[in-house]
Formats: C-alpha cells, sequence, structure tokens
C-alpha cells in the first residue's frame, strides 16, 4: 500500500474515532445519568450524525 493510502486510512480511522468517542458519551448517560443529563442527548446526536456522515463522505471521496 503505498504512503498515500496509508495516510488516507489513518486518517478514515481519525474521523470514526470521533464518531465512536460521542457514542461513549451517549452511551454512558443512557447507563449512568439518563435523569440529570437526558438534556445533553439531543446535542449529543446530532454530533453524531454529522460525525459519521462525515467520516462516511471522506471514505466515499477517497474510494476507501
Amino acid at each position: 500500500m503505498s504512503e498515500e493510502g496509508k495516510d488516507l486510512k489513518k486518517e478514515l480511522a481519525k474521523r470514526k474515532r470521533v464518531a465512536i468517542e460521542i457514542a461513549s458519551e451517549i452511551h454512558d448517560i443512557v447507563e449512568d445519568s439518563l435523569w440529570v443529563d437526558y438534556v445533553k442527548m439531543p446535542e449529543l446526536s446530532e454530533k453524531l450524525v454529522a460525525a459519521v456522515q462525515e467520516a462516511n463522505q471522506f471514505k466515499a471521496e477517497n474510494g476507501l
């Protein structure tokens, strides 16, 4: 695999990691503090959707 291909895969992994971290925050709220932190869910949900869309778009644009 070329160096450029490796760099693209690393960048995609970073973008996926952002989505996973947001999903983890949502999971923690659901498991631990839903009745207190439920107000954070709409914003986190929007961020998650945007992060997944960004990662998928990057993947598609770069043929990964």
